[in-house]
């Protein structure tokens, strides 16, 4: 792994150490502070150690099509049930990548700190998101830390930019979509979005709901390993499954029927939903995927992927149809069907 370059901020906000335990802002330059905190905490952490830092990584990759994503994670509060937003960044990132078919190669990663915030907490951030890029497969090989006045930042924002390689002749897009594809999805839903909001809001249900926070990539490569003709891939993310399926409707210009009955959701998930006043096809979720593939290939796809730890539960839950174009039918478990339109604001703020 390459190492990363010094990150920077030794500009207008320097970061020296005055006091140990937070993160603290300064007048002047940059310099040794800035250097000391570097070392400490994230070349420590995500240097291999076998190169001089510089302005950018030189990364080695092999022949291929180049997939580039960037992200940011606001996630509030920083840690929840099942990950925090060390793990958020680079499973996010990583997943984001593999929705293109690509194999994920390295990331940067961009920390936006509040002056006060805990050097420990941070320590543990960047522990988490070390442990989530050997989990992943992924180096990060470059970053840059800034620092924002006390009560301007939250305590702590992360942006990061991901690499992959994609195969030569691979196309995964929504202009892929045909009526006729088969709809599947990899697990239950909801669950990160609930774990994020109980922690938030302080409440208490009497099953804890872990995040389902995971990264993808190993899915998908299994998935093109096994010969599957992969249409489309999208991660169920912000708006949850409902906008993930609306918005590939729209770009593919096709329709969409999906079976109330045949979606998994946990029954915690669901009673919490109800409390909430939620819908769980709506609720963001970080390590669940719907996939688009050819009809001849549905059930061939479903046994891979449940053969996969990150999809044991995956489910068919519908087809592409011609009919009704950009537009998502849900068939419901009591009869009749209704409209999963896409959401006119944001659901749940801060949960990614």
């Amino acid at each position: 792994m390459s190492d990363p370059k010094p990150l920077e901020g030794l500009g207008t906000c320097p970061l020296p150490l005055r006091v140990h335990r937070t993160v603290q802002m300064a007048h002047g330059g940059g310099g040794r502070a800035m250097r000391d905190l570097i070392e400490r905490v994230f070349r420590s952490a995500f240097s291999s150690g076998t190169s001089v830092p510089h302005d950018s990584a030189i990364v080695d990759l092999e022949a291929g099509r180049l997939a580039f994503t960037t992200d940011s994670f606001v996630v509030s509060p920083l840690f929840f049930p099942g990950g925090d937003i060390g793990k958020l960044a680079v499973f996010g990132t990583v997943n984001d990548l593999a929705m293109a078919g690509a194999r994920p190669v390295c990331l940067s990663a961009g920390f936006i700190l509040e002056e006060g915030f805990s050097l420990e907490r941070l320590q543990q951030v960047v522990d988490s998101m070390r442990e989530a890029a050997d989990e992943a497969r992924v180096s990060i090989v470059t970053g840059d830390t800034k620092v924002v006045d006390r009560g301007k930042g939250d305590g702590l924002y992360i942006n990061t930019a991901g690499i992959g390689v994609v195969a030569d002749g691979l196309e995964v897009s929504p202009s892929r979509v045909r009526p006729g594809d088969v709809v599947l999805v990899s697990g239950d839903i909801g669950r990160h979005g609930i774990a994020v909001l109980s922690v938030r809001e302080g409440l208490a249900f009497e099953t804890s709901i872990q995040s389902d926070c995971a990264p993808l990539a190993g899915l998908v490569a299994r998935l093109i390993e096994a010969g599957v003709e992969i249409h489309c891939l999208r991660d169920l993310t912000r708006g949850g499954l409902a906008s993930a399926l609306g918005e590939i409707a729209l770009d593919g210009g096709v329709g969409i029927e999906v079976e109330e009955r045949a979606i998994p959701v946990e029954a915690p998930v669901v009673a919490a939903c109800e409390i909430l006043g939620l819908d769980p096809h709506y609720v963001a979720n970080e390590g669940r995927l719907v996939a688009f593939v050819a009809p001849a290939d549905g059930q061939h796809a479903l046994e891979v992927m449940r053969s996969h730890p990150r999809a044991a539960g995956a489910a068919r839950i519908g087809q592409v149809v011609s009919a009704h174009r950009g537009v998502v039918h849900l068939r419901l478990s009591f009869g009749g069907e209704r409209v999963l339109d896409l959401l006119s604001g944001e659901q749940m703020p801060r949960i990614c």
